[in-house]
This record gives C-alpha cells, sequence and structure tokens, in this order.
C-alpha cells in the first residue's frame, strides 16, 4: 500500500474509533438520565407517597425514654427532634419522600405498636418478635437485636442463670419483645411489667428491683448513669431491630426498605448508632428482612 493509501486508512480508522466513542458516551448518557428519571418517578409513585405519607407529612412513630437506644428514641422534656437511630431513619426517609416529619410519640414500643394497628402513624423502627408481626409488616433490619438485663451496683448477680432464682426481682416493658422473651426465658421468676423503661431503670436505682430488661443498648447508655451498675453478658433473646409499617402497604415498606438499605451502606446507620453510645450494636448484612 503507497503511504497515501496508508494514510487514509488510518485517518478513517481515527474516525471510527472517534465515533464509536462518541456512540459510547451518548449512550452512558442516555441511560444516566434513564436511571434518574425512573429513580424520580420511584419517588413520585402515587402508591408509595398515599402510603407513606396519607396525610401529607411523614408520621414517625417513635418510642421514647431516657436515653436513646436500639429500639426508642430520647425525647426532651420540652419536645422538640427526638434523638436516636430511629428518628434518623425517619429523617432520612423523610428526605427520600421530600415530605415534612411528624413525630408521633409513645412511652414504649408495645403502645407504638399498638397505635400502629390504628393508623396513627406511617412507618416506625422497632425490635421485632412474632406478635408484633402480626399486627404490623416489616421489612429491612438495621440492628442486630439482643436483650438481656442490667444488676443494680453491689449485685451478686453475674450470669443470666443466676437471675432465674425464686425470690428475684425482675422487671420488663409491658408489651415489648424483650418482657414477652424473658418471661418465655424465666422458670422460676415472673416478670413485673412497668410502663417505660426509664420507669424499670428507676425501680433498679431505688433498691426496689434487683434485675430490669431491655435491650443491650438500651441498658448500656442507662448503666452509664448509674455508677456500679453492670449489663450482663449473653442475651435472652436475639432478634432485629427492623422498619415496620402498618399492614397492607406494601409499596410503601418497599420504599421505606430500600432507604434503610442506602442508610447502612452510606454509613449513616454506623454514624448515628457510635453518636449515640452504641458502638457495639450489630448491623445486619445487606437484604436481613425478619
Amino acid at each position: 500500500m503507497t503511504p497515501v493509501g496508508r494514510n487514509v486508512a488510518y485517518n478513517a480508522k481515527m474516525h471510527l474509533n472517534w465515533k464509536l466513542t462518541a456512540f459510547a458516551g451518548t449512550l452512558a448518557l442516555i441511560v444516566t438520565i434513564a436511571s434518574a428519571a425512573t429513580t424520580a418517578a420511584q419517588a413520585l409513585d402515587p402508591a408509595v407517597l398515599m402510603q407513606l405519607a396519607p396525610t401529607g407529612k411523614l408520621r414517625v412513630g417513635v418510642a421514647a425514654g431516657l436515653t436513646p437506644g436500639a429500639g426508642n428514641v430520647a425525647i426532651a422534656p420540652g419536645g422538640g427532634r427526638p434523638q436516636g437511630i430511629g428518628a434518623d431513619l425517619g429523617e432520612a426517609l423523610g428526605r427520600k419522600l421530600g415530605v415534612a416529619l411528624e413525630w408521633v410519640a409513645y412511652p414504649n414500643s408495645g403502645d407504638l405498636t399498638d397505635a400502629g394497628m390504628t393508623g396513627a402513624w406511617d412507618v416506625a423502627f422497632m425490635p421485632v418478635d412474632e406478635q408484633r408481626k402480626q399486627k404490623l409488616d416489616f421489612g429491612a433490619a438495621h440492628i442486630v437485636l439482643q436483650s438481656t438485663w442490667m444488676v443494680g451496683p453491689g449485685s451478686p448477680i453475674r450470669t443470666l442463670a443466676d437471675v432465674d432464682r425464686p425470690g428475684i426481682r425482675v422487671v420488663g416493658v409491658e408489651n415489648t419483645a424483650s418482657a414477652r422473651a424473658a418471661q418465655r426465658y424465666l422458670k422460676n421468676v415472673t416478670v413485673a411489667l412497668v410502663k417505660s423503661t426509664d420507669e424499670g431503670f428507676e425501680l433498679l436505682r431505688s433498691g426496689k428491683v434487683d434485675v430490669t430488661g431491655g435491650s443491650r443498648e438500651s441498658l448500656l447508655v442507662l448503666a452509664g448513669l448509674l455508677p456500679g451498675s453492670r449489663v450482663l453478658d449473653g442475651a435472652y433473646l436475639n432478634s432485629y431491630v427492623a422498619v415496620a409499617v402498618p399492614k397492607d402497604r406494601p409499596a410503601g415498606l418497599a420504599y421505606a426498605s430500600a432507604v434503610v438499605e442506602e442508610a447502612k451502606a452510606s454509613g449513616l446507620v454506623r454514624r448515628s448508632l457510635d453518636s449515640f453510645g452504641m458502638q457495639n450494636s450489630v448491623i445486619p448484612p445487606a437484604g436481613t428482612k425478619p
């Protein structure tokens, strides 16, 4: 081939490569735009908005306690934004939906559960057990839940087995997964029920009970308020904390679950837990649904 011919062939090849590159770039741009349009369409899906924000706001149900824990948040006496992982996830979901938030607070997760059956809130983040699954629908889990016991300063109780002895005074929060599991676990002790984690803590602090039960996360934070108290090793309940919605809201639950998974992947869940003193909390793998 002559030099001129080689130059023509080379130029033709370069032109073809340029066209292919330009085509690939255009195709990638089209895919990106289509993906963004799909995401926007999903965010504005009428079924999602109707099921998660039927009043025009996202009503986030929370169980309020003295301190934030795995399944509860803390709310200052004067009100305001709750503090805890449930509040952070609710806020993330509200931002994604582009709607205002309304906090709907209850003294414990049992009352929160029962209120969900009436449609008083749209989404919540709470411990899961089989009884609760009969009342609400659960999606993606964001915490591996362990329920255990806390004992007061100077207590001779060292192990879970030590708790199950006649004469030991044990309290749990009524209508909660932890209290139900505690009563199944204990064979020689009856669990007295209180209305809230705060009430159980005050009974322990005053020496009126020997043991109070709850999630390890909540108890570890409370133990910091009572020098000499201890949270026992091991657990009498192993479960999850997960996103929940009232029954028969599948589009809303799928959307909320996707936001929880995104929060786990981005590190939001880890950062939130760490900021509230729950560095030892375990985050379940992606796709975990109890």
